[in-house]
């Protein structure tokens, strides 16, 4: 009778051991956040929108950040879909009616929240104490980026035609903050006029990438010589996924670069490894 138990208790553990939940992620950074923390073999179906890591393009595309296919979700069989509050209300209720389980996820609005997102999602997964590890090992190397006392005036533009800017509404105002500057835009991110912007002058300009053709704006942004950045040379591109696709290494990464085009980037000169002036 003992062996027989020991039989039924051995063959249990190895079941729930080979046993892989199934994600389905509805968000380009959950669907990164996953695979940092290394469960990204259990992604079954993402949106056209993860790409990363380069892994996550392969993966069973189920639709776009707002609109899903459901019927292709379940029939992937997930044990948890993670979706934003992007995702279509309507398809969010029918995955429930279904019986799929759903975990729902806000925009983060600063750092704090972007890493409390990070922590959750390592709690659902398992990943709890790794998680945790990340984002101290973020917080240390955050502390040691050196920034100086005059602080310069950072636009940074997600958007054109019209123009977009991120204001101090969003997480973006962390990244310039902790990388050493001021942001420009004093109140809410949105849509501002370019005769906004002049009056508010600028001592850097960042460009997202995400659909913006980088050389048209630089023939654009031209045009404005009394603004600072023009004057001195300060209009540059940062990989869209940092900005607007978060994780906290994406976060950090973000500070790290934006801390270097303020205080070391020399847009005359050819620097490598990181995205240069468009001046060139």
């Amino acid at each position: 009778m003992k062996n027989k138990w020991i039989f039924i208790l051995i063959f249990s553990l190895l079941f729930c051991e080979g046993k892989k939940e199934r994600f389905v992620s509805l968000g380009p950074a959950i669907t990164e956040s996953i695979f940092i923390l290394g469960k990204g073999d259990r992604i079954v179906g993402n949106t056209i929108y993860c790409t990363r890591p380069e892994e996550a393009k392969y993966i069973e595309k189920v639709g776009n950040v707002i609109d899903v296919n459901v019927e292709k979700i379940y029939s992937l069989k997930p044990d948890i879909v993670f979706a934003t509050n992007l995702t279509n209300q309507k398809d969010i209720r029918k995955m429930k009616q279904l019986g799929l389980k759903i975990e729902i996820f806000g925009y983060p609005v600063n750092f704090q929240q972007l890493c409390n997102d990070f922590l959750r999602i390592g709690k659902i997964i398992g990943e709890e104490k790794k998680a945790r590890e990340i984002i101290e090992k973020v917080k240390k190397e955050i502390k040691k980026i050196r920034v100086k006392k005059e602080k310069p005036k950072i636009l940074i533009q997600v958007g054109t035609r019209p123009l977009w800017v991120a204001g101090k509404d969003a997480f973006v105002n962390d990244i310039i903050e902790f990388a050493g500057g001021k942001n420009v835009i004093n109140g809410k991110g949105g849509i501002y006029s370019i005769e906004e912007i002049v009056k508010l002058n600028p001592d850097v300009i960042v460009i997202t990438s995400m659909g913006i053709d980088a050389e048209e704006e630089k023939k654009f942004w031209e045009k404005y010589k009394m603004i600072n950045a023009v004057k001195n040379r300060k209009i540059f591109v940062i990989e869209s996924d940092k900005i607007c696709s978060p994780t906290p290494l994406s976060f950090v990464d973000a500070v790290k670069e934006l801390n270097k085009l303020i205080y070391e980037v020399n847009p005359c000169k050819n620097e490598k490894g990181i995205n240069r002036s468009l001046y060139r």
